[in-house]
């Protein structure tokens, strides 16, 4: 159900919520997912009615001035529909968990070097299990890979090994001699080749970047978007073979 970027709907009928059980208000709680947030550097997609998205960090939280602050680059051509909404929705991932909260009230605020986004301490925020946490290893004699532009190289087309995979992501292998690719990137008409059964197009969103010292390459963990459901039975398919496929080598 929550698998993207995209906040899930909560539903404004007035009725009792029924997201209730996932709904953390306590003011320690709410700090303590903050901080996690602030000191891991974790994307934060900041969602506005019409489709405008804009990728951030969250820089500062006060409890006292009930201010948040985000990480902003004032060129952006997103950022002044962000700024004009009535509202805004920010969703990340703490692990498997995904955490969504209303911000209220954006503003930009201009430094001497930098700038940033400043809007309203949440109330509350929802916290949500996802269902696609389970991560299968993929099987190395398949040559699994992944076949993109690069994002800030149109003309470049690279193919990557792909590590790992779940109903919700992957996790992609990035050489040493590949152009970097940064975190909050998303990248459209992605083929996916896992094995001979299953192959199939989607979107990515990349999440983190992490090195690998013994390669010099890196290791980039990606979101699934516009993925469809076809594309989504294939998927679960071949993570149940492959889990069966590793537990009978673990048996041998």
């Amino acid at each position: 159900m929550f698998l993207d970027t995209q906040p899930a709907a909560l539903g404004s009928d007035g009725g009792t919520d029924p997201w209730g059980e996932f709904r953390v208000t306590s003011p320690s709680e709410l700090a303590s997912l903050l901080r996690q947030l602030r000191d891991g550097s974790v994307p934060v997609n900041l969602n506005a009615p019409g489709g405008t998205s804009y990728t951030s960090t969250l820089w500062s939280y006060d409890t006292q001035q009930r201010r948040l602050s985000f990480s902003a680059n004032e060129q952006h051509t997103q950022l002044p529909q962000l700024v004009d909404a009535d509202e805004v929705v920010a969703v990340a991932y703490l692990d498997s968990v995904k955490l969504q909260f209303d911000v209220h009230d954006l503003v930009l605020v201009r430094g001497a070097q930098s700038c940033a986004l400043q809007g309203s301490f949440p109330r509350d925020m929802y916290r949500f299990q996802r269902r696609s946490g389970y991560r299968v290893r993929t099987l190395e004699r398949n040559s699994p890979t992944a076949r993109l532009r690069h994002p800030s190289i149109p003309d470049m087309t690279v193919s990557l090994r792909v590590l790992d995979v779940s109903i919700g992501g992957c996790a992609l292998m990035l050489p040493g001699d590949v152009p970097a690719l940064q975190p909050g990137s998303r990248i459209q008409g992605v083929r996916v080749d896992l094995d001979a059964d299953t192959r199939f197009e989607a979107g990515i969103q990349l999440h983190h970047v992490s090195s690998l010292n013994q390669t010099g390459g890196a290791r980039l963990g990606c979101e699934w978007v516009q993925i469809d459901g076809s594309a989504q039975r294939a998927l679960q398919r071949y993570i149940d073979q492959t889990q069966k496929r590793r537990r009978m080598l673990s048996l041998s």
